[in-house]
């Protein structure tokens, strides 16, 4: 191979680049134990030999400002082909910070966005750089917000089986007196066939969950319990899994930073189903991690919101059996980014004629939201 075609290897990172948005949704919007009316979005791009990767989470305009004061110093100069060394390093970094939250998040953007450069200075596209497990990503429509009407929660629950989206979640918990009528009425909706899932966030005592879980079974045939207790009550959430109906998988993880949270959960034998968040939890570093432990226990993983960050390493991922095709999130990113696909067959497929991860901001669109 000449050199004028070989890849480009041993390249330096040159900048990082953090940019923060926030975007109102388009309603109120409520789970059962919090309420917003807008969301925000850091963009990481990371800058080698004139390429640039992209990368993101869901989070407060902080998680922008230590990227920008601690991060991006620590990763400059680094090799662009090897992200896990620039992981390590900011792992060492924010030691006297503390892991969870606001670091891990920030940690996750600049990863994403490490990989993404590696793919792309490679010219692969990032799932190949990874290494693929599956040639899709199933996914589930999610929203059904505790805010909504039950006429909006039926229009969007069933807008997304006519999409051929053929499993659907709703928020449950703000009002649980009223919840087994919400939930008749998605049923309803949505037919027969399709599968119901819904998500407490935690909201409900554990003899509410038990109670609300054996009627959501018997008279909506519910699928999936996500943090029908706090996903901290580790004994009531195998207290679910030991005494609530059969065919109701308990779900949890969505909060988890690193790969010992996933890890005591899973000791606990609190969950059926183990989530997680790539924007969340440090990366894809740690996401392949997280992947190996639930592979390690045979253990079904879904991940958690952003489908468009997650698609590529979801690919990977063996024991993956779907992604949340979350509304707020699918919204920014069919906004924000150009190369966002969509769904068919009930999944996502990636682009493999693009690079990366195969996202691009639109940065004048962006920069309307900038904060």
């Amino acid at each position: 191979m000449s050199s004028a075609t070989a890849p480009r290897t041993q390249q330096s990172i040159e900048e990082i680049e953090v940019g923060a948005y926030t975007v109102p949704t388009d309603a109120p919007e409520a789970d059962g134990t919090l309420a917003w009316d807008s969301t925000t979005i850091v963009v990481v791009h990371a800058h080698a030999a004139g390429t640039a990767g992209l990368g993101f989470t869901y989070a407060d305009l902080s998680t922008a400002k230590l990227i920008e004061s601690k991060l991006g110093s620590i990763v400059r100069g680094r090799d662009a082909m090897a992200p896990q060394g620039a992981w390590a390093a900011m792992i060492r970094e924010i030691r006297n910070l503390g892991r969870p939250g606001i670091a891990s998040m920030a940690i996750a953007a600049v990863d994403l966005a490490l990989w993404d450069l590696k793919a792309r200075l490679l010219g692969l596209p990032l799932c190949t750089l990874i290494g693929t497990a599956n040639d899709r990503v199933p996914i589930y429509g999610s929203g059904g917000f505790t805010s909504y009407s039950n006429q909006r929660l039926a229009e969007q629950l069933a807008g997304w089986v006519e999409r051929g989206i053929p499993r659907v979640k709703m928020k449950v918990g703000s009002v649980p007196a009223a919840d087994p009528e919400r939930v008749r009425s998605a049923r309803r909706a949505i037919g027969p066939n399709a599968q119901l899932f819904v998500d407490a966030n935690g909201a409900y005592s554990r003899e509410q969950a038990l109670d609300l879980a054996e009627r959501f079974r018997a008279e909506c045939d519910v699928s999936w319990f996500e943090e029908p207790v706090s996903s901290d009550d580790l004994e009531g959430l195998r207290f679910l899994r030991e005494h609530g109906p059969a065919g109701m998988p308990i779900a949890a993880g969505e909060y988890g930073y690193d790969a010992g949270y996933f890890q005591r959960m899973l000791d606990a034998g609190a969950v059926d189903v183990l989530q997680a968040d790539v924007t969340r939890c440090g990366g894809i570093t740690e996401l392949l991690r997280v992947g190996a432990l639930c592979r390690a226990r045979s253990m079904p993983m879904s991940l958690h919101c952003g489908p468009a960050i997650h698609l590529h390493p979801g690919l990977a991922l063996e024991q993956l059996v779907h992604l949340e095709y979350f509304h707020d999130h699918v919204r920014i990113e069919q906004l924000l980014f150009d190369g966002v696909v969509l769904p068919r067959e009930g999944a996502l497929f990636p682009d493999l004629d693009r690079p990366g991860n195969g996202l691009e901001l639109k940065r004048s669109e962006a920069e309307r939201y900038a904060v």
